[in-house]
């Protein structure tokens, strides 16, 4: 067991963390208060390989493990949780499970480009009425001839205002429940697809979420991934590597908060001293630190785990679990360091409060998490 990254993961934080402090936090505010993409950003974040981290390089990915891969997402988020939430639902419920499922053709057809960062992906699962309860899907992709026709409404399909390759959960045999579902790549500009309008959310602003349409939408059989009914069995095993990269995420914000909580603590002056001088400053920065480290081993816990082909979904949904209450409380704790500023615009803390609590809902609820935890348990 050890706990020092490898030298080459130490140059991937370093690479990562340059780039991010160079490119993504200028960026990070005006993406925040338009809601507009940096494509020009993302070209040179394709360069660097991160929207194929784990995507064997005869793809055009990386190839890196997941505490490498958890790394590259921690370091974006740390100063810009919109791209990193970019990065991460990319690779971990897109480009991954087209590697992991895709057949030859698809592999050259969709992984290639989702590796190389040409086109980003999204995962279609959420509709109005099918959140944490996926059996209530409702889209429905009916064979017609050789084909299929997919109707359906996506809802909060993160990264899906810029997507070019969907993956889209939709059920074939819509009366027959047991029959579960089955997952197609859907180009975005595929006829019978369309785009609604972008979200207008709290946080994560600079990732542009929108419902996706399917009307009478004809998908030929080369675009079904895996088999007929496979679909829980893909979601399954696409979901554990989600939820390590959301979780990663959530670090970055919480690495993020402490990082401009310490600096802000030891710049403010009252009474006659630096705030940071203050017992309960320190018992503030102190408890922000410690959880972190502890979210931080979680997280490189799940990650050894896939990385060695083992069972890790008590690990993973552990890992997003408390890594997402620590980013809400690190940051809601800056905020309290920075006092009236924290409230204003004019520091970052503001937003990363903001950007912090949609870690405790998207890939899984914090309670869908404990459900998962309690039910690993109680079968084990």
């Amino acid at each position: 067991m050890r706990f020092e990254p490898t030298m080459k993961q130490a140059v991937i934080r370093r690479t990562a963390r340059k780039f991010a402090e160079a490119k993504l936090a200028p960026a990070a505010v005006e993406m925040d208060r338009t809601g507009l993409f940096p494509w020009d950003i993302a070209e040179e974040m394709a360069d660097l390989n991160y929207f194929g981290l784990e995507i064997p390089a005869q793809y055009g990915g990386a190839e890196l493990d997941t505490v490498s891969g958890a790394i590259v997402i921690e370091e974006i988020s740390r100063v810009n949780a919109a791209m990193g939430l970019c990065v991460s639902v990319h690779n971990s419920v897109s480009a991954y499970p087209t590697y992991q499922f895709g057949s030859k053709s698809q592999h050259e057809n969709f992984l290639v480009p989702l590796a190389s960062g040409r086109k980003i992906g999204t995962f279609c699962l959420t509709e109005p009425n099918a959140g944490s309860d996926a059996s209530a899907l409702e889209t429905t992709a009916i064979r017609q001839g050789d084909d299929y026709i997919l109707n359906g409404n996506k809802v909060f399909v993160t990264n899906g205002g810029i997507s070019g390759i969907n993956l889209v959960f939709a059920r074939i045999h819509p009366f027959e429940a047991d029959k579960g579902f089955t997952v197609f790549i859907v180009e975005s500009d595929r006829e019978g697809l369309e785009k609604g309008v972008t979200e207008e959310l709290m946080g994560m602003r600079g990732n542009p979420v929108c419902p996706i349409v399917l009307n009478d939408c004809r998908i030929p059989p080369e675009n079904r991934l895996g088999e007929e009914g496979e679909g829980l069995k893909i979601a399954l095993s696409t979901l554990g590597g989600g939820r390590i990269g959301i979780a990663a995420q959530a670090l970055g914000i919480a690495q993020g908060s402490l990082e401009v909580s310490l600096k802000y603590a030891k710049e403010r002056h009252q009474f006659g001293k630096a705030i940071s001088q203050f017992g309960a400053i320190q018992s503030f920065l102190a408890d922000m630190a410690t959880r972190v480290e502890a979210a931080r081993l979680l997280i490189y816990r799940a990650s050894d785990l896939r990385d060695k082909g083992l069972d890790h979904a008590t690990e993973s949904a552990m890992a997003k679990l408390y890594a997402s209450e620590v980013a809400v409380d690190a940051a809601r704790i800056g905020v309290q360091i920075h006092g009236g500023y924290g409230y204003t615009k004019a520091y970052p803390i503001e937003r990363f409060y903001r950007d912090a609590k949609a870690c405790e809902i998207y890939e899984g609820t914090s309670e869908i998490q404990r459900m998962i935890i309690a039910r690993n348990l109680l079968n084990q």
